[in-house]
């Protein structure tokens, strides 16, 4: 496998697997997968927590497809800030004493993701193709 397609299958790999563990947080919130929200935390589907699960739901579906990648992925990516600042960032300085690891890191991927778009193996790629 030369260097270039070994760079395209890992990104693939990263978009697809990063998608995948952003949908599964919002099926959490919005559907009550893997044992639903945690104890003493209650969804509403209008509230900051419905709109993440619905952001993280849909959003990492459409990252994993690689379906309007550059947009979504910019929102993730915020969203991912926001949670950061908001849920982690109070019960310490750093990432590793607050449990934000997952939220730094996926910001930062998905900023990446929005930088670089779909590539190859995407809708995005497909849907340039058939509108050519």
């Amino acid at each position: 496998m030369n260097k270039d397609r070994a760079v395209r299958a890992a990104y693939f790999l990263l978009r697809v697997v990063s998608g995948l563990l952003l949908l599964q947080a919002g099926g959490l919130k919005l559907f009550g997968w893997f044992g639903g929200m945690p104890k003493g935390m209650e969804f509403h589907l209008f509230s900051e927590i419905g709109l993440a699960g619905v952001l993280e739901f849909f959003g990492g579906s459409m990252v994993l497809l690689g379906l309007f990648t550059r947009p979504v992925a910019f929102l993730l990516s915020g969203e991912m800030a926001v949670a950061y600042w908001q849920a982690h960032a109070p019960m310490g300085t750093w990432p590793i004493q607050n449990h934000g690891e997952p939220a730094v890191l996926l910001c930062f991927i998905f900023l990446y993701l929005a930088a670089q778009g779909g590539m190859d193996w995407s809708l995005d790629a497909l849907l340039a193709r058939r509108g050519r």
